[in-house]
């Protein structure tokens, strides 16, 4: 599998979030997040907003502005799109209620682990792990310290997606049947799906970012 040239990507997408971007409602969160499970709840019974309004009689307009977060339902709506979608009444403050969970390591705080391959010399320091979270998405991040040239590095091969950015050192990595030459700054983005790995310890010691994703279960 090929990687695009970033600046060619990126010229023909648009990105579709801000990361930076601040809620201006905070007044609303409640209201936004009963609505999105409305919505959610109503679209994975595949029943359209006509249906649920005839089931409840509560009107169209009223069910648009409760599922784009635009009014505050009174618990008897409530009760009644409960009833409708067989929900309990709590499924609708679900997300609302979930904790978000940060992970602050300190500089060589992270903890050291053996994955499969690892050979002496070759340090993996898992910096952070959230498990059960609200996005779906389990997010490993490594910092890889390569430091002894004669070692025979294998490829890996598993779910998701990774990134790489290459602190210090030189290394040719190989993603399938490519191989790509990365020093100090340089980024890889691929799926993990396909065999990979250091191929040639160029300049050592190499280190690394290595971040993976990949669904969680459930």
């Amino acid at each position: 599998m090929n990687v695009e040239n970033l600046d060619v990507k990126m010229a023909n997408t648009l990105l579709q979030q801000d990361p930076h971007r601040v809620d201006e409602n905070r007044e609303k969160v409640l209201e936004v997040a009963i609505g999105r499970e409305v919505r959610a709840f109503r679209r994975k019974q595949e029943i359209t907003v006509a249906e649920l309004s005839a089931i409840t009689g509560i009107s169209i307009g009223m069910l648009s502005k409760i599922e784009n977060g635009n009014t505050s339902p009174s618990l008897t709506t409530l009760q009644s799109l409960a009833n409708a979608l067989s929900v309990p009444l709590t499924a609708f403050f679900r997300r609302f209620e979930e904790s978000r969970t940060a992970v602050h390591t300190k500089a060589g705080a992270g903890v050291e682990l053996e994955r499969e391959g690892t050979r002496a010399n070759h340090q993996y320091n898992l910096l952070g792990h959230i498990g059960s979270n609200a996005s779906g998405v389990i997010v490993e991040p490594y910092l890889i310290t390569l430091s002894d040239k004669a070692d025979v590095f294998p490829t890996f091969q598993h779910a998701g997606i990774e990134t790489i950015y290459m602190l210090e050192g030189e290394v040719d990595y190989r993603h399938g049947d490519q191989v790509y030459n990365l020093t100090p700054g340089d980024t890889l983005f691929f799926d993990a799906d396909a065999p990979h790995g250091p191929e040639n310890l160029i300049a050592l010691p190499a280190r690394y970012l290595s971040v993976i994703s990949y669904p969680q279960d459930g």
